[in-house]
């Protein structure tokens, strides 16, 4: 029997309509990317590219971001340097044995999630589309180990005193705290994506926090939000 070509498999799965996500792999082993790139041959709504980090400013078609732990270069700075220069930026975090603090870390200061470098094909694909939608993806019990800290000291990560929302704030931090990305909080309120961002900007500067993890956790151990939804 003859294997389908790439394109016809490709043709296959149009009529669904996905939209495109553009990934770069910043990362200057170029067998590695080709290996990177291996792994997505059969999702035709994945497209990986090489960048580097000078050009991620200037590369508005860039969705999310795998970003190596091992490229020699310090992870936070690198990170912090790509959020200046992307605020909206998503980025995966990709390493081999890196420990459960160092991924905490990761996430606290930005990383929208991490994935093991032998992870199977089927999860990093996963990731990538989880986190696209605007979700968080890292391993349970590094979450766990996030919630039980802030659960346990709020005073020391979020301000004292009662934090006041509005309504429309309100609205959002729900479509948040379900797993909604920016897009589709827009879709659901009818406004548009920059708005639901202000909006998100302005929820952790009055919360005190640096990401959407924290300000999700916040909301829902201080009962803001009816999690159940």
């Amino acid at each position: 029997m003859r294997t389908p070509r790439k394109s016809e498999r490709q043709m296959k799965t149009s009529p669904a309509e996905k939209d495109m996500i553009r990934v770069a792999v910043v990362e200057s082993d170029p067998l590695r990317f080709i290996g990177l790139r291996s792994l997505f041959d059969d999702e035709a709504d994945l497209e990986l590219v090489a960048c580097t980090l000078p050009e991620l400013g200037s590369r508005s078609d860039i969705d999310l971001v795998l970003l190596g732990s091992r490229n020699g270069l310090n992870l936070f700075d690198v990170m912090a340097g790509m959020k200046a220069a992307r605020p909206d930026l998503r980025i995966i975090v990709t390493g081999s044995g890196v420990d459960d603090e160092s991924i905490l870390k990761a996430v606290t200061a930005g990383a929208k999630g991490y994935v093991d470098e032998a992870a199977k094909p089927e999860e990093f694909v996963m990731a990538i589309r989880m986190v696209n939608q605007g979700s968080v993806w890292a391993p349970r019990r590094v979450l766990s180990m996030f919630i039980e800290r802030v659960s346990a000291s709020p005073g020391r990560i979020f301000p004292a005193g009662r934090v006041v929302f509005t309504d429309r704030e309100k609205e959002v931090l729900e479509l948040l705290v379900a797993g909604r990305s920016n897009k589709e909080i827009g879709s659901v309120l009818t406004i548009e994506e920059r708005t639901v961002k202000a909006h998100v900007a302005k929820l952790m500067r009055k919360v005190g926090v640096k990401n959407r993890i924290a300000l999700s956790v916040h909301a829902i151990t201080h009962s803001m939000v009816d999690s159940s939804k």
